[in-house]
């Protein structure tokens, strides 16, 4: 895979693609372009195709600035990472979320990224045993797509719902076991009330999101 080098008298030399370096007076070479920048002479990412909203992603990707999406993806990763996500896990998200289709493969996953296609195969698979990511076949090709699951943010907060019911009733369990009226008891029983009362809010919270979301395709469809 190859991209074009532009040298200062305007020839163009061929190197390594999403390389990203320009060549200046007397032969020096400038840094390395952003993650994700791919091979800016190209207009986007080689490994990309026709159809499945990749055409959308390359015009998308002309009109951004690589450095800031760059940039983005890092610190949304970083975030992720704080809040108890894998490291790899977080920026192969986060690398998925600001394509327009919601879809990469692994090649353009390892070259955005500039990580191993290990690596990146390990990051799905996490991101697939929590239900973030799912995996499709691309149309006339053996090539697998990885795609953000629709309503993701809905279905993550539902597994975490059946997270706190699993708490509550440890909990509940705990208090028997030590006594409701010892400190300990009722230590646990408070944070079983606890986890019962945020479950009761996420539910209502949920269904009010899943009306505003429904009002707003309407809107759109209008």
């Amino acid at each position: 895979m190859t991209g074009v080098t532009q040298t200062a008298d305007g020839a163009g030399t061929t190197g390594p693609a999403g390389a990203g370096r320009a060549t200046g007076p007397g032969g020096t070479t400038g840094p390395a372009g952003p993650a994700g920048a791919g091979s800016a002479a190209a207009g986007g990412s080689a490994t990309d195709g026709a159809g499945d909203g990749r055409d959308g992603d390359r015009a998308a990707d002309r009109q951004r600035d690589d450095a800031a999406v760059g940039r983005f993806i890092e610190r949304f990763a970083g975030d992720l990472t704080d809040a108890g996500m894998q490291r790899m896990a977080a920026r192969v998200f986060a690398a998925l979320l600001v394509s327009d289709s919601a879809s990469l493969t692994s090649a353009e996953l390892a070259e955005r990224l500039r990580i191993s296609p290990a690596a990146v195969s390990g990051a799905v698979r996490y991101l697939s045993q929590v239900d973030m990511v799912g995996r499709e076949r691309e149309p006339g090709s053996r090539r697998d797509r990885y795609r953000l699951h629709n309503e993701l943010w809905y279905t993550t907060f539902t597994r975490r719902d059946q997270l706190l019911t699993r708490w509550e009733n440890t909990l509940r369990d705990g208090v028997r076991a030590l006594g409701p009226d010892t400190p300990a008891g009722r230590r646990a029983a408070e944070t079983a009330e606890f986890f019962e009362f945020v479950q009761n809010e996420l539910h209502g919270m949920m269904e009010r999101w899943r009306a505003l979301m429904a009002e707003r395709r309407a809107a759109e469809g209008s």
